[in-house]
């Protein structure tokens, strides 16, 4: 094990020794901005490991095991998660020091907030699925380091759990928020949707929001298709085990979909945190255009940012966006021959992309709840050219 306790005092002593090594010269070392970031480093560490062990409390089940125990031993919180008692304990250790769970006379309860946070039997309301990132992208540090010196991209199958964490993701960001939230971000549309209409969903991973839209809406026809072969495999399995007649899957690669698209052949098209990681987003985003109907919609979530760096150097998600960007979306599409936008490429970049592919209405909405994303709303045409047919009806603000 690293002596971690050495490495901090040579940090702590660093600001006096740097200043005695520039006495001879003009240069003046700010003592308190080294102490500062040596704590602050120290304080990455903690939080680094924190966050792996929060994941294996979400894995694992301990969080929701320890708020339905209660007050108990590190021996009974592994006989009620039905645990191995020795990492048990050891993990609970890191949760008292980072004081997610409380320790009393050998008793280990979550702390209220940690109960309400990490343990909710709500699913939109656990964040701690989060946590997993961390562990998914350390998985692949060493490919990643590869590509800083020889160029290229880490394929999807180098990502063990990725449909996995990005199930929990889109159960959360999008299943739990579909109907209340995103769907009225489109005046009109989920009356449309009753009466039947097309839909397709680029890069439908799983295919959670479309097996809920499909139950919802059985008069509408929906359409999911993803690159992977597993995730397809798993959402169609599902719509047959719920006997949905209304919703079908396909394995499909993007990268020509501009050529190779129906025409006209949708109503409504969404791309959910998908477009930035397509190998090819122009052709993807010219195929969604072409695909539309004419007075039909394309409905874009993706990650609210600029495609500054520097304006983005107060991003209250930034740091983990550019690392989940580099070490998921950018590589993913590098490895395929790809443009490598990555997440972070900015609502700037967003706008340019989506008026080069044709569209020439195109707002942008957010949610309350939701720091993270941008929703963008584009038509071919705008709304006040539009035909009425669809009832899909919504002011443009350009």
């Amino acid at each position: 094990m690293p002596d971690l306790s050495l490495s901090v005092f040579r940090f702590e002593g660093l600001a006096k020794t740097i200043n005695s090594m520039c006495l001879a010269c003009d240069t003046n070392v700010n003592t308190e901005q080294l102490d500062e970031f040596s704590a602050r480093y120290l304080e990455v560490l903690n939080h680094g490991a924190l966050c792996l062990m929060i994941s294996i409390g979400h894995r694992t089940g301990l969080f929701l095991a320890l708020r339905r125990t209660g007050p108990c031993t590190a021996v009974q919180l592994a006989a009620a998660s039905h645990l191995n008692e020795r990492y048990v304990r050891e993990w609970l250790g890191a949760m008292v020091a980072g004081k997610i769970v409380e320790i009393n006379d050998e008793l280990f309860a979550l702390s209220e907030t940690a109960a309400q946070l990490f343990a909710n039997e709500d699913e939109a309301s656990n964040i701690a699925y989060l946590s997993q990132y961390i562990g998914m992208l350390g998985e692949v540090e060493t490919h990643v380091v590869d590509c800083f010196y020889k160029g290229g991209g880490v394929p999807y199958s180098a990502f063990s759990r990725f449909h996995d964490v990005m199930a929990e993701d889109s159960g959360q960001n999008i299943v739990a928020t579909h109907p209340d939230h995103i769907l009225p971000l489109v005046p009109g549309l989920t009356s449309v949707l009753q009466e039947g209409i097309n839909v397709l969903d680029i890069g439908c991973g799983r295919g959670r929001a479309l097996h809920l839209l499909a139950e919802k809406f059985p008069k509408s026809r929906f359409t999911g298709c993803d690159l992977s072969d597993e995730a397809i495999a798993y959402a169609r399995d599902r719509a047959n085990d719920s006997e949905l007649r209304n919703l079908r899957f396909e394995v499909r690669d993007l990268t020509t979909f501009d050529r190779e698209a129906s025409e006209a052949a949708y109503d409504l098209i969404t791309a959910f945190d998908a477009i930035h990681d397509q190998a090819r987003p122009d052709h993807v985003l010219a195929g969604i255009y072409r695909s539309l109907k004419p007075e039909g919609v394309f409905l874009m979530q993706d990650i609210r940012a600029s495609s500054s760096i520097a304006e983005n150097r107060d991003h209250p998600l930034g740091t983990l966006l550019y690392t989940i960007s580099c070490m998921h979306c950018m590589t993913t599409s590098l490895s395929q021959g790809g443009m490598g936008l990555g997440a972070m490429w900015g609502e700037q970049c967003a706008l340019q992309f989506l008026k080069s592919a044709g569209f020439t209405s195109i707002e942008i909405r957010t949610l309350e709840h939701d720091i993270q994303n941008n929703y963008y709303v584009a038509r071919k045409k705008p709304q006040s050219s539009v035909s009425q047919a669809t009832g899909i009806n919504q002011r443009a603000e350009r």
